[in-house]
């Protein structure tokens, strides 16, 4: 009793645009899929328009795909939404899954032309700092990318 524990609340900065005039990559590991799950719902539930959308979620197993079912639904209900899950440590033996680590496919969407983007991370912090420096590679500006990090 009359501990002190310092907190601080949101920050509000983590958001999406006001406007959704550019393509969308919202990459993440393990349960840095949540914010990216409320923003695309937000994006069906009002209707509002936008680009592409690419979720590009890496886990390490096909059982811990976090809302999987629910967001492989949600790609065939709302347009231009991309569910892209990766596994970097499922059986190489069931090609029905894409393999690896979520770094190969956005490159490889970006290699095929420079959409205009806004970059979203969120997870686990080496994949954070190895996903801003190849997209800063890639000729994008470091203010279209925006951070949320653990661990």
């Amino acid at each position: 009793v009359g501990t002190e524990v310092p907190l601080r609340g949101p920050q509000g900065i983590f958001t999406l645009p006001p406007i959704i005039d550019k393509d969308l990559f919202f990459i993440c590991t393990g349960t840095g899929i949540a914010p990216f799950r409320s923003m695309t719902h937000y994006i069906k539930l009002h209707n509002i328009e936008h680009k592409n959308i690419y979720l590009i979620f890496g886990c390490r197993k096909l059982c811990d795909s976090l809302y999987g079912d629910e967001m492989k639904a949600l790609s065939r209900e709302l347009a231009n939404f991309h569910y892209i899950p990766t596994y970097s440590r499922e059986d190489r033996e069931n090609e029905a899954i894409q393999h690896g680590y979520v770094h190969s496919i956005y490159q490889n969407i970006l290699e095929s032309g420079k959409p205009e983007a806004h970059f979203y991370l969120c997870g686990w912090k080496n994949m954070i700092d190895d996903a801003k420096q190849n997209i800063i590679t890639m000729g994008y500006d470091k203010k279209s990318i925006h951070l949320e990090l653990y661990g």
